[in-house]
């Protein structure tokens, strides 16, 4: 037998033996997740996935699949840029508790008195999103608080073009109950704007992208991502146009790559990105969730479904209690684009999943399950329903 055979089956042993330790203390090799993840894609028609796992705080496992667009066959790759949605509160999160950290920022001070005016009587400066002329005749506004915002119970919607005459209100006093605000994180990102004179870019760039080496992230779009960029696919594969015009909003406009949040993610693990103080402030339940769903109908019903792992708010992250410690989780969700991120600081575990595919939620759960053996994630609340129980 030649030595270069010897050497090749030696490879290939160390290959297929590179394993991904989950959450049980059980293991599972690369090779497996590789041949899982193609298996669920192709059953589920998800076009396009990109993973990463974590062990022991660093990423151990990285991975793309599919395409970048199916229709043109164009490969996905872990530093191709794609559309973060609301994983950019997540970032915005942490951006807040550097200011927090730099005395630049209360969270328990309302909004309203950094400003030398009412917040509606500054002009808009923007297509829509730092109009508030809506608010002039509903003073409770003014309670608003920064944490508020990062544990959604401002009492604004979701979106403002969500009501039926797509007019920015507060539906319930603030801080009484939570419920799930882009319009919320944009509001405490308008404040900052203007109490610091500066601009959510600038400051994401300077305290969390710079830093962390994140070249090819930002909350707007960059000439530099023309070169490899993703598209979104709906369910039957086509494809929705890119938006590119975006304003920069703390909520919603990140575009990223999976190389980049990975380095995110493994910032907050290792907690070098803030003070281990903060991430704890961060990571602690803020207020409780009851909501049989997170969005629909369903969020105006209440459950004690959840009451088991006492899912949470924290600040910018959703929380819960599992037998490995608190799990902190983010998704993202935009047409075309679906994303979850989940660690489990106490065991240094985490996974980060990003899709350009509408179908791409419906394999969640048993991603989750068979990576990093997470059997807790609340899938039903956050409508991750499988594929094969849809419509059922």
């Amino acid at each position: 037998m030649s030595s270069l055979f010897i050497c090749l089956n030696l490879f290939i042993g160390f290959v297929n033996a590179q394993a991904i330790t989950r959450l049980d203390h059980s293991t599972v090799t690369f090779k497996q997740i590789d041949e899982r993840v193609e298996t669920l894609m192709k059953v589920a028609s998800v076009h396009g996935m990109e993973i990463a796992i974590f062990n022991n705080n660093t990423p151990v496992y990285k991975k793309a699949f599919g395409y970048k667009r199916l229709d043109t066959k164009q490969p996905l790759k872990t530093n191709t840029n794609i559309y973060g949605a609301s994983l950019s509160k997540a970032v915005f999160a942490v951006l807040v508790m550097k200011l927090v950290e730099e005395g630049r920022l209360d969270l328990d001070k309302p909004l309203q008195s950094y400003l030398p005016k009412r917040i509606y009587e500054y002009p808009t400066q923007t297509k829509w999103h730092d109009h508030y002329e809506d608010l002039k005749n509903d003073s409770s506004y003014k309670k608003i608080t920064a944490r508020m915002c990062l544990d959604h119970t401002t009492g604004l919607p979701n979106w403002r073009w969500f009501e039926p005459d797509q007019k920015l209100r507060i539906k319930f006093p603030p801080g009484s109950k939570y419920s799930y605000s882009g319009e919320g994180l944009v509001y405490l990102q308008v404040v900052i704007e203007r109490s610091l004179g500066t601009t959510l870019e600038k400051l994401a760039q300077e305290k969390i992208f710079g830093p962390l080496k994140m070249n090819m992230s930002s909350y707007a779009w960059q000439p530099k991502f023309e070169n490899d960029y993703s598209v979104g696919h709906n369910a039957n594969g086509q494809v929705y146009d890119k938006d590119k015009d975006n304003e920069p909003r703390s909520a919603s406009t990140l575009e990223t790559t999976l190389d980049d949040y990975t380095s995110f993610v493994k910032s907050i693990l290792e907690k070098k990105i803030l003070k281990p103080s903060s991430i704890k402030e961060m990571f602690r339940p803020q207020i409780r969730i009851r909501s049989v769903q997170q969005f629909g109908l369903n969020s105006q019903r209440d459950s004690s479904a959840n009451d088991a792992i006492n899912l949470s708010y924290g600040l910018g992250w959703g929380l819960f209690q599992s037998p490995y410690g608190i799990a902190a989780f983010k998704e993202g969700h935009g047409d075309g684009f679906q994303h979850y991120v989940i660690v489990f600081p106490d065991q240094g575990t985490g996974i980060l999943i990003m899709s350009n595919s509408d179908n791409a939620e419906s394999i969640f759960k048993d991603l989750l399950d068979f990576t990093i053996a997470d059997r807790q994630t609340p899938w039903y609340w956050e409508d991750y329903i499988p594929y094969y129980m849809r419509g059922k």
